[in-house]
């Protein structure tokens, strides 16, 4: 059986069943419709896995298409990094790549076509009094007193419009349904308005634009969408779209709306995102911090794990928050598949073996990645000299702290076996600066021959060979679960977390990382998960942490079961 056929998701259990009974012929065309006005997030992820998954599984086709009907806020930049972003997800339109504005030229004549029956009129109030008159949800519009031009007048107006006679203001084109519907989408709404803007395909071909819920139902028509699945927002645009539909007397695609993707510590309004963005609030569109493609990428996201979390999460009827916990989750199973341990240490202590011959450099066998042997092994440098992290040392141990302390040995990963002899401290200031320590040779690779145990172990860096690099930490950009849960007179930027990002500076590394390239990760033992940035250079590498290796979620389930 397919996966459609099997799935308890309530979209593919639809489509199945359209199928069965023949509708559409078997046919499976579905789109993902973004507007070219901002870049994708984890939410658009979402409906990508949605609408291309299910036109996978049925042997259709997924249209990428751009909702690109306003061109005061589209740019070219938007468009690239959407479809940046769906290849790099797993994705592939192949040759279904469309626009709305391929469709201008049709949508001019669907509306010459309702002015013609009498469906739509020109009206000359300005957007304020438009808005004034469309009543409220107990209380019906107000007509307006163009409503009623005859449909010449109407005609030789919107003509007029398209030669671009008007100033923006003057006209606009607007549907004749019932001002004193229930649903306030039905209350005459705008078709066209006139926008003396360039357009980033047709140029200056067309002063006014068609308004986003008149192109989008008839660009499902025109391409032959089936099954059309929208964010639970439109449902209560639904009626509209069947009316133009019906009232044109052209191809009915199917709506089925489910319920938009929400994470705690998080925005997904792209309007909150542009106000994060252009504020300064954040590093741009990538950064790691945000929740768009772009910036879960650049901080060291898979494409599979955000796959698999997709399917985790599901599709749903009600809107429901997802927990954090839950994305970060699924991503740290993914990297702990496919990412390669090393060593790095992110405040380094210097830690001398005063009985290691000077000079002496060996070299350390290590495992690349436990769960996956058939990544093989590295070799490591090892000297007299190396870094541990100041944690992993106290002067004065508290109770259950089994790491490095004077007098007591650990053991160096895959190494040897150390004992604390001496603390150096620095004199003015007190703090520790330097560890002088013994080490025993019959303890190579970790193990002693005599079968004594030690508790602590501590990853650490040959000093000599170590590479310097900077270490950015992120944390949940907002502190509260909820951003918008604000006093009064708040705002959502009240909630951003001050700590959302930690720079380190010289971080000790160890020397496999030295030729590390952009986007490569890796688990960092003990400390987490992290993924090369786009800004590392040989000479200065930075490295972003993706994700701690705590995992609340696991922790979470295991208290549930």
């Amino acid at each position: 059986m397919t996966q459609a056929e099997t799935s308890t998701d309530f979209i593919r259990s639809i489509v199945a069943d359209d199928n069965r009974s023949g509708k559409f012929g078997g046919r499976v065309v579905t789109r993902f419709p973004p507007e070219p006005n901002g870049y994708l997030h984890i939410g658009h992820a979402k409906s990508i896995c949605l609408n291309f998954g299910l036109a996978a599984e049925h042997g259709g086709v997924c249209n990428l298409r751009f909702d690109d009907t306003n061109p005061t806020k589209e740019e070219v930049e938007y468009v690239d990094s959407i479809m940046e972003d769906v290849r790099w997800l797993g994705w592939d339109w192949g040759e279904n790549l469309f626009y709305a504005s391929d469709y201008f030229g049709q949508l001019y004549e669907y509306a010459i076509k309702l002015i013609e029956k009498g469906k739509a009129y020109v009206c000359d109030l300005t957007a304020d009094e438009i808005r004034e008159s469309r009543g409220t949800l107990t209380e019906p519009g107000k007509e307006s007193p163009y409503r009623n031009r005859s449909i010449e007048e109407n005609l030789d107006l919107f003509r007029r419009m398209r030669k671009g006679e008007f100033e923006e203001g003057a006209h606009t084109l607007r549907a004749k349904i019932h001002m004193a519907s229930p649903n306030m989408n039905l209350r005459d709404p705008v078709l066209y308005r006139i926008l003396k803007e360039s357009h980033h395909r047709t140029g200056d071909e067309w002063p006014i634009y068609p308004m986003y819920d008149f192109a989008h139902g008839q660009s499902d028509s025109i391409e032959g969408v089936t099954h059309s699945i929208c964010t639970l927002e439109f449902e209560v645009h639904r009626p509209l779209y069947d009316w133009f539909l019906n009232e044109l007397d052209i191809y009915h695609s199917q709506q089925i709306e489910f319920a938009r993707l929400n994470i705690t510590h998080t925005v997904l309004s792209k309007r909150r995102l542009i106000e994060l963005v252009n504020g300064g609030y954040v590093n741009g569109w990538d950064d790691p911090r945000l929740p768009t493609i772009s910036g879960l990428r650049r901080r060291g996201y898979t494409p599979e794990a955000i796959r698999e979390f997709c399917d985790r999460i599901g599709v749903a009827r009600r809107d429901n928050t997802v927990d954090m916990a839950l994305l970060e989750h699924t991503l740290r199973e993914d990297l702990n598949k496919r990412a390669a341990r090393v060593m790095g240490v992110l405040d380094p202590l210097k830690v001398v073996i005063e009985n290691y011959p000077e000079g002496q450099t060996e070299e350390i066998t290590s495992v690349n990645n436990p769960e996956d042997m058939s990544m093989g092994e590295r070799r490591i440098p090892f000297s007299r000299t190396v870094y541990i992290e100041k944690d992993d040392f106290r002067e004065v141990p508290p109770p259950k702290f089994y790491r490095l302390s004077p007098g007591r040995e650990v053991r160096l990963k895959d190494a040897y076996y150390i004992t604390c002899t001496d603390v150096v401290k620095d004199e003015a200031t007190g703090e520790i600066i330097e560890l002088r320590c013994t080490y025993d040779p019959e303890t190579h690779g970790g193990t002693s021959s005599d079968g004594r145990k030690v508790r602590g172990t501590s990853h650490w860096v040959s000093a000599e060979h170590a590479v310097e690099a900077e270490v950015r930490i992120y944390d949940h950009l907002f502190s509260k679960e909820d951003p918008h849960d604000v006093p009064d007179g708040g705002d959502f930027k009240d909630n951003l977390n001050p700590e959302s990002l930690v720079v380190l500076k010289s971080c000790k590394l160890e020397q496999s990382l030295a030729n590390a390239k952009p986007g490569e990760r890796f688990q960092f033992l003990r400390t987490g998960y992290f993924c090369v940035d786009p800004d590392s250079t040989p000479d200065a590498p930075v490295f972003n942490r993706t994700v701690a290796l705590r995992d609340t979620w696991a922790r979470m389930d295991q208290i549930r079961k």
